[in-house]
């Protein structure tokens, strides 16, 4: 019953953007060729990383068709949760989606590669694996054999930990902190591995689970930490480095394959574009939020090179149980990239 409401506030949203577009008066050869603006939906507030991917993707489509073709971003769950978003787009009724891969997984068991910790203690060398040629023939593969297209891969940065305890320089610091996961198994499984004891709770519990003790430490981009204001609950930012916070961008193949040529070039290189401007937005939004939260009084640590060894170390079990759902082929082309940056 819930998807049909989405579907009908889908079909509303869609016939007031046909009449913004197409008016009462005689019909342009712009409005013949697209009489509404295609839906692009989130989950995410307007304050992220992930609606300045959407919002970004959408200008230059319209900009490199010459307003010819529209795109309406539908941010905060307007049209569905993560996994609505994702059935809706596949059957075509949203063609364009941009979300973390997290809720992917249970359409796509092999995207659990970018679950997978302690693979790169640099950014840059999380997104040279992602965009690397091979990788992304197979990843591409494994979204159009479920029925997508991946359009671009952007990120938040990594996700960074927030407790009141501050880092001992080795890992009994994580022994025993009550810290929040996603539902996410594979995170799950590697804060158990570093002693931590790990408790999956909605983003949206967070706050009054540390202010009352139900939890005493999560994990997050920067961006997240400081537009939830998690300052006020918590001491110390550790920069665990764990795993980055990936977003894609992703299209129904159905809708795809319904464009021309032209079409289809427009999108691509729209989407190019905005990766990168979400990447580069991502970066400047990190250093300033960093600022912001020492200024609201939080100290930020980071880890020795004994510690991030040992986690990596701890991590190999983990490893181990990925590597049973995407096989060993992607599992290697993912750590090769982090090999390459020679960080490890």
């Amino acid at each position: 019953m819930k998807r049909y409401l989405k579907k009908i506030i889908l079909l509303v949203s869609v016939l007031s953007m046909v009449l913004s577009v197409s008016g009462c008066g005689k019909k342009s050869a712009e409005d013949e060729e697209q009489r509404y603006a295609w839906p692009l939906a989130t989950c995410s507030t307007e304050d992220t990383i992930t609606h300045v991917f959407a919002s970004n993707f959408a200008d230059q489509v319209g900009k490199l068709s010459d307003g010819k073709m529209k795109i309406q971003v539908y941010p905060q769950s307007t049209l569905g949760g993560d996994r609505e978003l994702m059935e809706s787009c596949k059957d075509g009724d949203i063609p364009f989606v941009v979300q973390s891969p997290a809720p992917q997984v249970s359409f796509m068991p092999e995207l659990c590669i970018f679950d997978s910790p302690c693979m790169f203690d640099d950014i840059e060398d999380a997104r040279a694996a992602v965009n690397g040629e091979e990788f992304q023939q197979s990843i591409k593969g494994i979204y159009q054999g479920a029925g997508y297209e991946l359009l671009g891969f952007a990120d938040q940065g990594f996700r960074v930990m927030t407790t009141n305890i501050g880092y001992t320089g080795d890992m009994s610091f994580f022994k025993g902190q009550k810290i929040r996961t996603m539902e996410n198994t594979y995170h799950i499984q590697f804060w158990k591995a570093v002693k931590a004891n790990p408790t999956p709770m909605t983003f949206s519990e967070v706050y009054i689970g540390l202010q009352q003790g139900t939890i005493d430490a999560q994990e997050n981009a920067y961006t997240l930490i400081e537009s939830a204001k998690l300052y006020e609950q918590q001491k110390y930012i550790v920069e665990t480095n764990a795993v980055p916070d990936y977003i894609t961008l992703i299209a129904s193949d159905e809708f795809m394959k319904e464009r021309t040529p032209e079409e289809q070039k427009i999108i691509r290189k729209a989407a190019e574009i905005a990766q990168q401007m979400a990447c580069d937005a991502a970066d400047e939004g990190r250093e300033k939020c960093k600022k912001m939260l020492e200024d609201d009084g939080m100290k930020i640590q980071t880890l020795n090179e004994k510690t991030w060894k040992d986690m990596q170390k701890a991590s190999e079990p983990v490893y181990e149980n990925i590597k049973k759902k995407t096989g060993d082929r992607l599992f290697e082309l993912y750590s090769e990239g982090a090999k390459n940056g020679e960080t490890k």
